[in-house]
């Protein structure tokens, strides 16, 4: 299973060249195991309305259709999840991160992020 992060959803749908061949290769090779938290819709929405993110549609329509298009499952970030997030090391103070870290650890996936702080996690891989 392959969790995207906030950043790397939105490049597989905007910018799919930002992306490292690595990650545009195991993206179509696991094409029917992707997914993503629900807490990347919440920094989608707060990024769009702080007028930080242009999207060609709003974000509830835009994440929708983003999942849709390819394919992508929402893991929501239930209470499980987010007691978890609380517990991890303090490596990252971003709550979004800790509640995808802990949403790969619950749900024994893949992180595809470029983010340096989320490979500090033990017993979490992480592909970028």
């Amino acid at each position: 299973m392959l969790l995207l992060d906030t950043c790397t959803l939105l490049w597989l749908v905007q910018d799919y060249t930002q992306l490292p061949l690595k990650v545009q290769n195991l993206i179509q090779k696991r094409s029917s195991s992707i997914f993503v938290s629900s807490i990347s819709a919440f920094e989608i929405g707060i990024k769009y309305a702080k007028g930080k993110l242009k999207l060609p549609l709003k974000p509830d329509a835009w994440f929708e259709e983003a999942l849709e298009f390819h394919g992508i499952q929402e893991i929501p970030a239930d209470s499980k999840i987010m007691l978890s997030s609380t517990q991890l090391p303090p490596h990252h103070n971003d709550p979004a991160d800790r509640i995808i870290v802990a949403t790969a650890k619950i749900h024994a996936c893949t992180i595809l992020t470029p983010d340096t702080l989320i490979k500090k996690y033990k017993n979490i891989k992480v592909v970028w």
